[in-house]
């Protein structure tokens, strides 16, 4: 019995798939059926089985996963130690959903990795708002940005709001969208097929059909592609702040919005949570934190930038 093989069948379990399961860990579904059989053979039990509605823990597995989660947690806790003796930077891993991640994660990272110095190491990644609360307890990613993480109490998780925005609906002047909502054409980035996320609930409640949504590889691309007369983007309203002066795009009048929102930062319990990322917490309730959040559109040193980690995909 290893590590691997507890995480494989922890997040199995808490994700409700292999295929989740592996896009978390980064590896192949093989990989994680192969540690997930390994285990159960050695335990003589089947642990998780398909039901109807999905994966579903047997009597052996329910008593298992809250001890593997424990298991694998202090697996990282001695990880990192080691790593920390050898003088290695601790790891800072900040996880949110994609339009985040685009605009806020790497002003935050700099500006974060400027206060503390060469000792935490800060990367990025997209991950989708069901999946984050595991990712965090697994100890796969220190700090999500976006939605509150309240839907299990036994992953321990604490969410603060940390910074007020508005949601809205943006279009190009010259073209003002025609009929009803549903019949409009809305263009999304993947966080819009997210149905935790405040863009995907917004879909959901205005009812638009999927055959009305089209998704683009970023925030950015969907607002081109809107101020361009191709439908109608929603988006954070700060955000798009630039286009919005120069008259590239306008916010629909639509009843319901704009729709007030909160980010939260979420973390482990301060018992629990790494130097690091108690660190980033602290940090993000100061002024300079407040004004990335509020307008980050200052980019980021060439030195400081890191691309996005994708640590998992949307079905």
């Amino acid at each position: 019995m290893t590590l691997t093989q507890l995480s494989a069948f922890v997040l199995v379990a808490r994700l409700g798939s292999v295929r989740a399961a592996a896009a978390a860990l980064g590896v192949s579904e093989p990989a994680v059926s192969q540690a997930l059989a390994a285990l159960r053979r050695h335990l003589g039990d089947p642990l998780v089985i398909r039901g109807e509605d999905g994966m579903v823990l047997t009597e052996g597995g329910k008593r298992l996963v809250t001890i593997a989660a424990q298991m694998v947690g202090l697996g990282a806790d001695a990880e990192a130690a080691v790593r920390s003796a050898q003088g290695a930077p601790d790891q800072l891993r900040l996880i949110a959903p994609s339009d985040i991640v685009e605009f806020v994660a790497g002003p935050l990272a700099a500006a974060f990795g400027t206060r503390i110095g060469n000792g935490v190491e800060v990367s990025s990644g997209v991950a989708g708002v069901a999946e984050m609360g595991v990712l965090l307890a697994q100890r796969l990613a220190d700090v999500a940005l976006g939605p509150p993480l309240r839907s299990d109490p036994g992953l321990g998780l604490v969410s603060d709001p940390i910074f007020r925005c508005w949601l809205v609906v943006l279009t190009a002047p010259a073209n003002p969208p025609r009929g009803t909502p549903t019949q409009w054409r809305w263009l999304v980035d993947p966080s819009g097929t997210d149905p935790g996320t405040d863009v995907g609930r917004l879909l959901r409640t205005l009812g638009i059909p999927e055959s009305r949504v089209s998704v683009y590889p970023n925030q950015t691309a969907a607002w081109d592609a809107a101020a361009r007369g191709g439908g109608v983007a929603p988006g954070i309203a700060h955000l798009a702040t630039h286009q919005l002066r120069r008259r590239e795009l306008q916010v629909v009048e639509l009843a319901g919005t704009p729709v007030g929102l909160s980010w939260y930062a979420t973390t482990l319990a301060a018992d629990r949570r790494s130097v690091a990322a108690g660190a980033l917490r602290r940090f993000l309730d100061t002024p300079e934190a407040m004004k990335l959040l509020r307008a980050p559109g200052a980019g980021v040193p060439p030195s400081r930038f890191r691309p996005p980690v994708f640590v998992t995909l949307w079905s």
